[in-house]
């Protein structure tokens, strides 16, 4: 593990896979988080995980010269759909609401209708899969109007951070006691500091 960047997960993986590993999702996993709890707290871990992202893919550019697909698709791919789609995004929002208040509001209104149907039916998939109950898709059309937003400008902060050179101190979420453990969690190692709080991994 390395204290290069704030986010060692991220920077890990990509240091394994230009070593020639092959990194596989473990989809019978299990872990329990405390997630935060608090508008304030979710910008502040989305940040230092925004940041921290941008950190390794640095730390590993010289990875496209290198062979192997982890250089020339992965790096390639967080570029575009994690850094550089987020920057235009805001834009699109206030061209929708332009319309919507002084132009037509119907094709604003469909396609957003139709992100949300497609998103739901995804959505709806991937908590079937996981045998987890469907009644948490209604909070999905809210996540349009606030998560999203955060994102992108998380997103903003994050490179103007890094272009200016300005050094991120690390961001910790207050723990409010939420915690549930459903069988027999074990407490955080002593010092380990993040997002997630590994209770049990099989």
């Amino acid at each position: 593990m390395s204290a290069d960047t704030l986010a060692e997960d991220t920077d890990l993986t990509m240091a394994l896979c230009r070593a020639g590993w092959r990194v596989v999702y473990e989809e019978k996993a299990l872990a329990w988080t405390e997630a935060p709890t608090s508008l304030g707290q979710l910008w502040k871990q989305r940040y230092r995980w925004c940041y921290g992202t941008v950190q390794a893919m640095w730390k590993h550019r010289r990875a496209v010269l290198e062979p192997g697909p982890f250089g020339r698709r992965c790096l390639g791919y967080l570029a575009l759909f994690q850094v550089l789609l987020p920057l235009p995004a805001p834009v699109v929002d206030l061209m929708a609401i332009y319309n919507t208040v002084l132009g037509d509001p119907l094709p604003v209104v469909a396609v957003w209708a139709g992100f949300v149907v497609v998103q739901a039916l995804t959505g709806w998939y991937a908590l079937r899969l996981d045998g987890e109950r469907a009644s948490a898709l209604w909070v999905l059309p809210l996540q349009q109007f606030v998560y999203r937003q955060l994102m992108y400008l998380v997103v903003i902060q994050s490179l103007a951070t890094a272009l200016l050179g300005v050094r991120l101190r690390r961001h910790t979420v207050r723990r409010e006691g939420t915690f549930s453990d459903p069988g027999h969690a074990a407490p955080a190692p002593h010092g380990i500091d993040g997002a997630e709080r590994l209770a049990d991994v099989r």
